[in-house]
């Protein structure tokens, strides 16, 4: 039902015909009906593709969503959409699958886990454009454990405290993301180790002043031993490091400053 605004302005629908404006626009804008209906997308050969396409934008989706978790509480300085760019690195992934047909192909990040080393959390401040000393680090893949050694940090060199925030403090994170594969059965993508597929476990450091020399130290990370032996060689180990800056809260302690940080994955095995 068209509804007449003026002579020449109509809010609806006349005919083959929609008419409407759009959200901060006065320009009216006229489209023609049509299109495929639902049931045609779901069963009609000529929409074939189109669902190959959405099934595997689903399961690119879902490894996205899945390896953002396997940062551990790091995601959370992101300065941008992690979860886009997570899902074309899983679209390219696919696109590395030369056995199966489309529709159907697997996300191994397992061979190809360069796709994420050295993935930054950050365009605006990196992780080591923020903290300019790079410590020493050991993943032990088999004990899905990370230690992490800091060389003396003096903060009015090594530290580029873009804020300007009295708090810091250093962050690690050891995470699993599973490879992903088509289910015949139930039509849809699924981790070959479900538990494993964005497990993580995170340890934050306890905070310091911004105009500090802080001494060397070293920090261990581990997933719950009850995990290790779900381990294959389908499921990728990450290390992540980051830095967190606080303010100073109501009684004068450390607080979070809105998330204010960088982060990047320094490692996969």
């Amino acid at each position: 039902m068209a509804i007449v605004k003026s002579l020449f302005q109509i809010k609806g629908s006349v005919g083959e015909y929609t008419f409407y404006t759009m959200r901060g626009s006065k320009k009216q804008i006229m489209r023609t009906k049509g299109g495929p209906n639902k049931k045609q997308m779901e069963n009609s050969p000529n929409f074939e593709n189109v669902r190959k396409n959405q099934t595997e934008f689903g399961g690119c989706t879902k490894f996205g969503s899945k390896c953002r978790k396997a940062f551990g509480e790091l995601y959370r300085f992101a300065d941008y959409n992690l979860n886009s760019v997570l899902t074309g690195i899983g679209k390219t992934l696919m696109k590395m699958d030369t056995t199966n047909e489309p529709g159907k192909r697997s996300l191994n990040l397992s061979t190809h886990k360069e796709m994420l080393e050295g993935f930054n959390f950050n365009k605006g401040h990196s992780y080591t454009s923020v903290l300019r000393v790079f410590p020493a680090w050991e993943l032990k893949r088999d004990a899905l454990q990370a230690v992490v050694t800091y060389p003396v940090i003096n903060t009015g060199i090594d530290l580029q405290n873009f804020k300007r925030l009295p708090f810091f403090r250093l962050i690690i994170a050891v995470g699993t993301v599973s490879d992903m594969t088509y289910d015949t059965v139930n039509e849809k993508y699924k981790p070959m180790v479900e538990a494993l597929h964005g497990a993580s476990e995170t340890l934050v450091g306890e905070w310091n002043s911004t105009q500090t020399i802080l001494p060397a130290q070293s920090m261990t990370v581990q997933m719950h031993e009850s995990r290790i032996a779900l381990l294959t060689d389908n499921v990728t180990v990450l290390l992540s490091m980051g830095i967190e800056f606080g303010n100073v809260g109501v009684y004068g302690e450390p607080v979070e400053a809105n998330n204010i940080g960088s982060g990047k994955v320094i490692a996969c095995r």
